[in-house]
């Protein structure tokens, strides 16, 4: 009776004023430790063949999340003025990095995606998702305050042509995985202003004819494409990551053989502490490894789901849908390669796979989803109500305190009763 109660409560529960901001802080702490942990179980061999030190790449790990975690602090105190003046110039040094790395990068595996800077190693098109995000969000949101999106071919301009800089840079280098995810972001942002049905449906055919030139001028990939539908028809070559995937998932069984104790890890399993770390979560935690993580991603998506359907204002709506799209859909997309519903795209597992250039941009991203949270209408008020803190004054101070969602309210943005409704706008109303 006790726990039926407590399940019939639940819901009541979830309702508070401040759930998404605990939901996504939560989830997305465990995701963290989690992918510490396993990058030191899944990296150890490899580490200590490489280096001689068995902890050399859990290390780069630990710095990259002692960086990203006071900037995801700060930016969850951030007002939301910051976010919108950084959309344009992180934009346009997110391309000036991807140009770089077309003719600069360093090329690993058929794919040239990595750029050294410093003596740093950094994968530029990790920081271009947020950089498009923010960007987008910043775009649309301005448009729809200045009552510009009579009609859905405004929404295009300048959306379409940044994706399309975007997307074309990271084909250069061969990363299909990074295109499905810019491209998720891109469809996001269309769905939540209420772009109609035909315009997903030609960006789905642009797609289908970037892959097709892809495959033409490069015959090769469409083996690599192809391959996870009969990895055993290549199992020395096409097919070897996934097959191995697949037995350090099926070795694992519901508990797994034990937190480092993996044998795919042993020079079996290619890139077990990046690309394929759920097939290690697997072998190690089993199948409830597995669970906990789509769980904990799945709480992830619905906390920033919460966000932007609960959002006051239009920025806050479309960065908070276009962050989340980014991360969960980037998690699906890993998590299918892995077992065996996509094709290899060389992709992270948000917080889990090792990785600074991936991990730090996330939990920035994360920050700034949590500073959305808390402009939900009654966590505004609840957090009023508790007064300024420490970090609040000390932003005030520094004339970073926030007031309102773009620190002026656009012309005519104020007072819309009365008016008629454009059809972007009644398009997203019947979506409500």
């Amino acid at each position: 009776m006790t726990a039926l109660s407590g399940l019939w409560a639940l819901p009541r529960r979830l309702d508070r004023p401040l759930t998404s901001y605990y939901l996504i802080f939560g989830s997305s702490a465990l995701l963290a430790a989690l992918g510490l942990a396993m990058v030191l179980s899944s990296s150890m061999v490899d580490s200590y063949t490489e280096t001689g030190s068995a902890f050399s790449l859990f290390q780069k790990q630990l710095m990259a999340a002692a960086i990203g975690l006071p900037l995801m602090v700060l930016a969850s105190h951030m007002p939301l003025k910051v976010f919108r003046l950084v959309g344009y110039p992180a934009m346009l040094a997110s391309v000036a990095l991807l140009v770089l790395t077309v003719f600069h990068g360093q090329e690993y595996y058929g794919a040239t995606r990595w750029l050294e800077i410093g003596g740093v190693t950094v994968q530029a098109s990790e920081p271009a998702k947020l950089a498009f995000a923010l960007w987008g969000a910043t775009v649309l949101a301005r448009r729809e305050e200045l009552r510009q999106m009579v009609e859905w071919r405004q929404l295009l301009f300048p959306l379409l042509p940044g994706c399309g800089v975007l997307v074309l840079l990271v084909l250069l280098g061969n990363d299909l995985g990074t295109t499905f995810v810019l491209l998720a972001i891109f469809l996001a942002l269309l769905w939540v202003v209420g772009a109609p049905g035909r315009l997903f449906i030609a960006m789905f055919g642009l797609v289908a004819l970037l892959v097709g030139i892809m495959i033409a001028v490069e015959p090769y990939r469409m083996a690599r494409l192809t391959s996870f539908l009969n990895p055993e028809a290549d199992p020395h070559n096409t097919g070897f990551q996934l097959l191995h995937g697949f037995y350090a998932l099926g070795t694992g069984g519901l508990f797994g053989v034990g937190i480092g104790h993996s044998r795919e890890k042993w020079g079996f399993l290619p890139h077990p502490e990046s690309d394929f770390i759920f097939a290690i979560i697997g072998e190690e935690l089993g199948l409830i490894g597995t669970l906990i993580v789509v769980g904990l991603f799945g709480v992830l998506g619905y906390a920033g789901l919460r966000v932007a359907s609960r959002a006051d204002g239009p920025f806050v709506r479309l960065a908070a849908a276009s962050v989340t799209s980014w991360i969960v859909v980037q998690a699906l997309v890993n998590i299918g390669t892995v077992i065996g519903v996509l094709p290899i795209t060389g992709i992270p597992l948000p917080l889990v796979s090792a990785g600074g250039s991936s991990l730090i941009p996330t939990m920035l991203a994360l920050g700034i989803l949590l500073a959305l949270a808390k402009r939900e209408p009654d966590a505004r008020r609840t957090l009023a109500a508790r007064g300024p803190g420490r970090v609040q004054r000390a932003l005030s101070w520094l004339g970073l305190d926030d007031v309102g969602e773009g620190g002026k309210t656009a012309p005519g943005a104020q007072d819309r009763n009365g008016s008629r409704p454009t059809q972007v706008q009644a398009r997203r109303n019947r979506r409500r």
